[in-house]
């Protein structure tokens, strides 16, 4: 009998229709591949669903909040249900900004100077623009701390940009960090695996924005992924070496995406580590694994795969 496998989409966050996109199209690689399989628009009001289906094997679809961020995993580890990508702490420090730049600095990983800021404290006693501005350089990057996809992320090259930015990223979180701007070479690394994973070849993306925003991300043509990217050997292992190192720091698996940039010296500094990477069409992730010779069937199908030999969180 096929493995009755159930694909987690949609949810409610931001990403939602990102998120339904990647699981569509995981879907149609599952039943290709012969398995008993299923969607579920995770959201609120069908939780309860999940244990009415009874799944082999959860696919983690989910973008964002309550799906990235090990809210869905500890349900699932509540169900006794296996599940697909990282586990509940890894999900969680990963999809939070100020909690995965610490995790890198305590490994001595490099990532942008930054400072940090909480909704509250804002409010009562706003920071000083010009001490931000002063410490970090201009432009400079504000980032909602647990968002993803770009959204609440801004670049500000005034200084009088700085608070209005704040604002609005504190609109979609209550945690801020300001951000060191690294100017060069955007760069992502897909690893997988489990105990011992490996990259996928590194992609160079060109956005045809102000930088990789959302609308970058998931418009068509929007933005450009060079496979292989145009950087030197020595750099292309120093950044594959700080991706594998970050992923095991912060106990990933199965697979994640790690954005890095280069600055003008040659210097690179992880961003982030997306535990759930898109599966669209623009995605970065399907597109590491066609480089490396990999369908995007043979990459779902892994993925079930390097589920099944991970402990549990």
């Amino acid at each position: 009998m096929a493995k009755k496998i159930l694909v987690l989409m949609g949810g409610d966050s931001r990403e939602r229709e990102v998120s339904l996109k990647s699981g569509n199209a995981v879907l149609k690689a599952l039943l290709e591949l012969g398995y008993d399989a299923r969607a579920l628009d995770f959201t609120y009001e069908n939780i309860n669903e999940i244990n009415k289906i009874k799944p082999d094997l959860a696919f983690m679809a989910l973008h964002g909040k309550y799906g990235e961020d090990g809210c869905a995993q500890g349900y699932m580890e509540l169900l006794r249900i296996p599940y697909t990508g990282s586990g509940v702490a890894a999900s969680a420090v990963c999809m939070n900004k100020l909690l995965t730049k610490k995790m890198l600095r305590q490994a001595g990983l490099p990532s942008p100077d930054f400072l940090f800021f909480r909704k509250r404290e804002y409010k009562i006693n706003p920071p000083s623009a010009e001490k931000i501005a002063a410490r970090l350089g201009l432009p400079l990057v504000i980032k909602a701390v647990s968002q993803g996809s770009s959204i609440g992320t801004f670049i500000v090259r005034k200084t009088e940009e700085i608070l209005p930015a704040m604002a609005q990223a504190f609109e979609l979180d209550d945690e801020v960090v300001a951000e060191k701007f690294i100017d060069g070479p955007l760069l992502t690394v897909t690893v997988l695996g489990n105990e011992e994973p490996w990259a996928l070849p590194i992609i160079e993306i060109i956005s045809s924005n102000d930088f990789y925003d959302y609308d970058s991300k998931y418009t068509e043509g929007a933005s450009e992924h060079i496979i292989p990217s145009n950087i030197s050997e020595a750099l292309r292992k120093q950044v594959e070496a700080i991706c594998l190192a970050a992923y095991k720091e912060a106990g990933c698996g199965g697979l994640a995406r790690i954005d890095v940039m280069v600055d003008t010296n040659d210097n690179p500094y992880i961003l982030e580590i997306n535990t759930m990477p898109g599966m669209t069409a623009t995605s970065l992730a399907p597109d590491a694994a066609r480089a490396a010779g990999m369908s995007f069937n043979e990459l779902v199908q892994l993925i079930i795969e390097l589920s099944e030999e991970k402990p549990a969180d």
